[in-house]
């Protein structure tokens, strides 16, 4: 669940800061993208280069970056993270979140994040147990952070009680579980196909288009990070991905995407149809290459299979079904009218018209269509954000 996952790991002057390298290297090692943020006490008891080395990424601590006036942004960061992990929290950064005392880098970063924060105490049984610390608390609790409770132990000071920090392998627990129940497509079974078709004239030549096959690929990870498991079928792009799930099939022509999308079609809830499949092949291909001849050459076509119109033929009920639509002119007349003619639930519209989508880019501009005309329309975002409309779009139809 952790994998691709951006985690700001918030540590504190505590003994139980030890415990931090182990939790970074779990993270790390589950897939997730950590950055750890320091406060100053911390650092007499865990060095920033130990969490540095171990997460890959700078340990920060301080505002001040360098001498050249950089800076840690504190805002960037908030915004940056998929959740704020502060272990362990000790008494006195407690009750700086609780009361807004913002005088270090994590109490800024904390205070600017837009993503669940979770914390997980430590420090001796009386501290825990004291009027204000149990306040801190509360008062957290309704600011909507998610406390992990400290363990019962011996503690560093020799007493037996509550206070110690939750071991490393429980803190990853909890954000697992949490991203998991977050998950609005676990259960669901997802087809997308991606990319090209090639179809062959000749043994080295081809008709095909310039689709590179990055959208359906950004949907494909979209859906795998809600939960669905996906078969992502692709024309040749030069795209890879690695995802536990995500299967993989690669195919080549409009007739080996149809056989393709046809074998799983059956066993799926959500299918998207974002690959650029050819709309004609030649009739005959040659056995040897092609030579050069009269200044002309006729190529006799036929049509492909309409992979679209087919599935849709076949859909039943509780399937749901994508289309796209790539127009240069008429653009939502004609994508209405392919979401009646494929029965499509929902058709996404891009035009060649609007600059930076389409073909090729590493961003796009789309429409949202459904069957009852309804048009939402975003700007121009990178493929990542507009696979994240798209599947958002899918999941509020499923919701229906």
């Amino acid at each position: 669940m952790l994998s691709g996952k951006k985690i700001i790991v918030g540590v504190s002057g505590s003994i139980a800061a030890y415990k931090s390298a182990v939790l970074v290297r779990l993270l790390v090692k589950a897939g997730a993208e950590v950055k750890v943020v320091m406060t100053s006490s911390a650092k007499d008891f865990i060095t920033p280069l130990t969490l540095s080395t171990l997460s890959k990424n700078p340990a920060l601590s301080e505002f001040k970056k360098d001498e050249e006036g950089q800076w840690n942004n504190h805002v960037e960061l908030g915004l940056w993270a998929d959740a704020v992990l502060i272990a362990p929290a000790s008494a006195n950064t407690l009750a700086k979140m609780a009361n807004g005392q913002c005088d270090n880098l994590l109490i800024a970063v904390y205070l600017s994040a837009r993503c669940p924060v979770f914390f997980a105490p430590a420090m001796d049984l009386d501290m825990l147990q004291h009027p204000s610390t149990k306040n801190n608390l509360g008062k957290l609790a309704t600011f909507g952070n998610l406390l992990i409770e400290p363990a019962y132990g011996e503690l560093a000071s020799g007493l037996v009680g509550s206070g110690r920090m939750a071991e490393p392998e429980e803190l990853v627990e909890h954000l697992n579980h949490y991203f998991l129940t977050q998950k609005k497509l676990v259960g669901r079974k997802a087809l997308v196909t991606a990319g090209p078709t090639h179809e062959l004239l000749d043994p080295v030549r081809f008709i095909g288009n310039n689709s590179s096959g990055k959208m359906g690929f950004a949907i494909a990870r979209e859906l795998a990070a809600q939960g669905a498991e996906v078969e992502l079928v692709s024309g040749p792009t030069s795209l890879t991905i690695d995802h536990a799930g995500i299967k993989l099939t690669r195919v080549v022509s409009a007739e080996e995407m149809y056989e393709a999308c046809e074998s799983k079609f059956g066993d799926v809830d959500i299918t998207v149809l974002s690959a650029a499949v050819a709309d004609y092949k030649p009739i005959r291909k040659a056995d040897q290459k092609i030579k050069k001849g009269d200044d002309q050459m006729v190529v006799e076509l036929t049509k492909t299979k309409d992979i679209a119109a087919e599935l849709g033929k076949k859909k039943k009920n509780g399937q749901l079904i994508v289309g796209f639509a790539l127009e240069t002119e008429n653009e939502t007349a004609n994508a209405q009218k392919k979401i009646v003619s494929k029965n499509f639930d929902l058709i996404v519209l891009n035009s060649l018209n609007d600059q930076g989508a389409g073909f090729g880019y590493d961003t796009n501009k789309i429409a949202i269509l459904n069957k009852n005309g309804t048009a939402q329309e975003f700007i121009l975002k990178s493929k990542k954000e507009v696979a994240k409309d798209i599947v958002r779009a899918i999941v509020n139809e499923l919701d229906k």
